[in-house]
């Protein structure tokens, strides 16, 4: 499996105990960094990239300019900022699915993806996404073709990828609305793909 859940545990003791420290220095509000964290949990988080992805999926020229220059046409939306600077989008096809993964650290896209997932920065996944990337899809519940290529796209702190999925079957009389509904924050990252339409809610 990708996750480390010993690892995990402990990071978040660390943080637990580190937050609690600058709290009692007064360095930091907890109110503050709840909302926060609220924020880029409910609002900033990848309901902004599904709305993305939608739109792509449904406006030929906003995906041509998205694959041309994905910062400026997430900024079309209103999507950008701290950790969104420079992005690149990467659109899945029966031939080539992208992966991404940050093998130093965690850069990861906040604007569009919002708050990284545990094990996104667990040292478990940085290591086998890059050795045997057809392995950790599978334990994520994805097996590709034999004939599909993945392609491993390593973010950095320069560099933060959006990965658009491939559009499911079925959704072609859905709204830009509906089909955001489709798009999970896995599917993003390459982790996962888009939900059929009698997934969602299930």
């Amino acid at each position: 499996m990708v996750t480390d859940r010993a690892g995990d545990a402990g990071i978040a003791t660390r943080v637990a105990a580190l937050e609690e420290i600058l709290v009692e220095k007064g360095y930091v509000d907890p109110t503050a960094l709840d909302e926060i964290i609220a924020t880029y949990e409910h609002d900033v988080g990848p309901r902004n990239g599904a709305r993305v992805v939608a739109r792509a999926w449904t406006d030929p020229g906003y995906r041509e300019r998205l694959l041309a220059d994905a910062t400026a046409a997430i900024a079309e939306l209103g999507y950008g900022g701290r950790q969104g600077e420079h992005m690149v989008a990467l659109e899945n096809t029966p031939q080539v699915h992208h992966l991404v993964v940050c093998t130093l650290c965690s850069c990861y896209p906040w604007p569009v993806l919002g708050l990284p997932p545990t094990w996104y920065k667990s040292a478990a996944y940085r290591s086998r996404a890059v050795i045997d990337p057809r392995g950790v899809l599978a334990d994520f519940g994805v097996t590709l073709a034999d004939g599909t290529r993945i392609a491993v796209h390593d973010s950095t702190a320069e560099v933060r990828y959006l990965v658009v999925p491939m559009r499911p079957s079925g959704t072609d009389g859905l709204d830009e609305d509906a089909l955001a509904g489709l798009v999970t924050r896995d599917s993003m990252i390459g982790t996962g793909l888009a939900l059929a339409p009698g997934e969602v809610g299930g």
